[in-house]
């Protein structure tokens, strides 16, 4: 065991071992575990490359770990976190993330979710994995996963991940697909509060919304009743402009008591414009697009509008940094809950890797490979989480 060790090792400490008291047990789960972390941070993207982290790095290693019987072959990495309770990993996770103390008061937690598209398994015709996660942008941090075998199980998955994360005084944004009383209900019970994307899946809610948005535009959205804000950049030949417009909630909707404490609804009008001679799609001139919302925040539209833009980020910071820089999407690891594991440790080395602050300057690509060539940084990077 490490003496002294980074919370982040510590907190694996209790994680219950999947093989059976007793047997011939020749390297330590514990090890395991600070080994594959490690090696993801350096750029491992399978149980191969994780055995092969620890040959390279074993001196290094064993400065801290006691490595009995050397490093475990990709064989036992693979066949012991296989079986591996994820429940228990996902609790661990979140004792380094209660470490932290995170002030999540205003933070933007975004939820969304993820298919590893090359995990499914012809043979044992078993689904791709797809895992639900809860990123929090401010923080640059992924507070927690739950996986399911498909997207449409997202519904049942976010009430799931929400009784696992904190998220007390933060707001949670949801896409139209978890736009469920049962889900606003239990995020308003955590003591936080949301902004859900509200499509024809709900259509009752949704024609409320509609009607009452068409009758604002019949006034030019002039009225006292609404406030919209507007925001506008311009990105490789694009110009996206979004005006979101806020009100107060109908009181038949408030009465009614199936959203919990729904105070605004809400209109998000993007407009998009092309210019042909900078891009390729010169097909493409301008688009129009306008979604609805309901919030328990209230109708303050540049309050709102700060939190409608920052959803995506749990696509762009989040999953797209997984597929680009972690080859998310190519990971061939199929085998029990091999996968779900490997996600955990993928999203766990980002989160350190971006909140470090002794490479400054560097990419996560470039925090990686550094990590991976100097011994040195590694444990800077490791010691900072």
């Amino acid at each position: 065991m490490i003496t002294n060790a980074p919370v982040i090792f510590t907190t694996f400490e209790n994680l219950p071992d999947p093989r059976a008291d007793g047997g011939n047990k020749q390297h330590s789960l514990y090890e395991m575990v600070v080994i594959t972390l490690c090696a993801t941070i350096c750029g491992a993207e399978s149980w191969t490359d994780v055995e092969r982290f620890g040959w390279e790095k074993y001196d290094w290693l064993k400065t801290f770990l006691e490595l009995e019987n050397d490093i475990p072959s990709h064989d036992t990495i693979g066949r012991v976190f296989a079986a591996l309770d994820t429940a228990a990993f996902n609790v661990c996770l979140q004792d380094w993330i209660e470490h932290l103390q995170l002030e999540l008061r205003g933070q933007g937690i975004h939820i969304d979710g993820k298919t590893a598209r090359h995990s499914f398994d012809a043979a044992t015709n078993r689904k791709a994995l797809h895992l639900v996660s809860a990123w929090a942008d401010g923080l640059s941090i992924c507070l927690g996963q739950v996986a399911t075998d498909e997207k449409s199980n997202e519904i049942t998955a976010v009430p799931m991940l929400l009784d696992l994360i904190e998220i007390r005084g933060g707001v949670v944004t949801l896409d139209a697909m978890n736009c469920q009383r049962k889900t606003v209900a239990k995020i308003r019970d955590k003591q936080a509060d949301y902004l859900i994307t509200v499509k024809k899946n709900q259509e009752g809610l949704h024609q409320e919304i509609e009607k009452a948005f068409l009758e604002f535009g019949e006034e030019n959205f002039k009225s006292r009743r609404c406030r919209s804000h507007t925001t506008k950049r311009k990105t490789r030949g694009r110009i996206e402009e979004r005006t979101v417009t806020v009100a107060a909630a109908p009181r038949s909707l408030k009465e009614s008591g199936r959203w919990a404490d729904i105070a605004t609804i809400g209109m998000v009008y993007r407009h998009r414009e092309v210019d042909p001679k900078s891009t390729s799609e010169k097909s493409i001139k301008e688009s129009d697009h306008v979604t609805y919302f309901i919030s328990s925040l209230s109708p303050k539209a540049k309050l709102v509008e700060s939190y409608v833009g920052k959803h995506w980020t749990v696509e762009n910071r989040l999953h797209w940094t997984l597929d680009v820089t972690f080859t998310e999407d190519a990971s061939r690891i199929r085998k029990g809950n091999g996968q779900e594991i490997m996600g955990g440790f993928r999203r766990l080395a980002l989160s350190i890797l971006k909140r470090d602050t002794s490479l400054k300057k560097e990419s996560i690509r470039g925090k990686r490979l550094i990590a991976g060539w100097n011994n040195q940084a590694l444990a800077a990077i490791i010691a900072g989480s």
